[in-house]
């Protein structure tokens, strides 16, 4: 049966000069395919040549020569990247983004200055401003960051009490810790900007968590009962405030108004005692005549007599007089 096969297949002749020819078009196709190159346009390129540092080329389409004489490595510096302690984004475009699921735990357990523990989760992002000092001048950058962040995050949390760290020293501490991150990472000359340092989930430990929530509950009631008496109290001190103002000037008015009554009275008092000083009988008879013309008409009964009159008696219906008083 081999036989037969071999006979099947026939013999095609391969004369050197034609694989000379094959090879030559494959080199030459090697060496068009790897002599040129793209760096995207939010990276740049550094080249190294025989390993060493060569130059750093813009965004675009280059050249370079082949057979592993030239790499090329792509630097991101104008992307945002970042790292996350604790816990883990899906999607990220940075190989030490996160660590291994395992480690959050430990990564996140922070000890406070008052000796108590807290679980904080916190995230990072920076840029890379310097490719040849952030490819050169530290074997791994991303590694020494995280060890950089997360010394730093555990310096400036040691040094605040767990309230603090739980409640009112938040943007302290992201403030701190930025800084203090540049710092060191300008002294190794890592080539990296820290644009954010930002804490996530601050939490007390587990076995204290049910605690800590009733905590909170009894300081935000008291907080709420705390506003709600300012409210009544910012009501209640205007509204008195303004009874107290009405009456004062309800009091004054009154005040003004009697003064004026008898400044009044004495001027015409004054007035008819001027009157009365030049015409004593005749200011006597008018007064006497306007006190009768006030007095009289509420009289029921008037009797009038005489001067020669020698009683009265014989003139009055004692018997009428005192059905009508009855």
């Amino acid at each position: 049966m081999n036989q037969q096969t071999n006979e099947a297949l026939p013999d095609i002749p391969v004369t050197p000069r034609q694989i000379i020819i094959g090879v030559v078009i494959a080199l030459v196709i090697y060496v068009g395919y790897s002599s040129y190159y793209t760096v995207s346009a939010e990276s740049v390129g550094v080249v190294q040549r025989f390993g060493h540092y060569h130059y750093v080329v813009e965004p675009g389409l280059h050249f370079k020569i082949p057979f592993g004489v030239d790499q090329v490595i792509q630097v991101p510096i104008k992307r945002q990247l970042k790292e996350e302690f604790g816990f883990g984004t899906p999607g990220a475009t940075f190989t030490k983004q996160m660590t291994d699921p395992r480690e959050w735990e430990l990564e996140t357990t922070i000890v406070t200055g008052d000796l108590n523990t807290a679980l904080v989760e916190w995230v990072i992002q920076f840029r890379i401003e310097n490719a040849f000092d952030f490819l050169f001048k530290v074997r791994d950058p991303g590694d020494a960051l995280r060890d950089i962040s997360e010394s730093v995050m555990r310096e400036v949390i040691g040094d605040r009490t767990v309230d603090e760290v739980l409640t009112i020293g938040r943007q302290d501490i992201e403030a701190s810790a930025q800084i203090k991150m540049q710092e060191v990472v300008n002294l190794y000359e890592m080539g990296l900007r820290i644009d954010q340092v930002q804490l996530k989930n601050v939490n007390p430990p587990k076995p204290v968590q049910a605690s800590f929530d009733e905590v909170n509950e009894a300081q935000q009631e008291r907080e709420r009962m705390i506003n709600v008496a300012r409210g009544e109290y910012n009501k209640a001190v205007p509204q008195a405030r303004g009874t107290a103002e009405r009456s004062i000037q309800a009091a004054q008015g009154y005040a003004v108004q009697r003064v004026n009554q008898a400044e009044g009275d004495a001027a015409k008092f004054n007035a008819l005692l001027a009157e009365y000083v030049k015409a004593p009988e005749v200011t006597r008879r008018r007064l006497y005549l306007e006190t009768m013309q006030e007095v009289l008409p509420a009289v029921k009964n008037k009797i009038v007599l005489d001067d020669r009159a020698a009683s009265v008696l014989p003139l009055l219906q004692l018997n009428t007089m005192q059905g009508g008083a009855q």
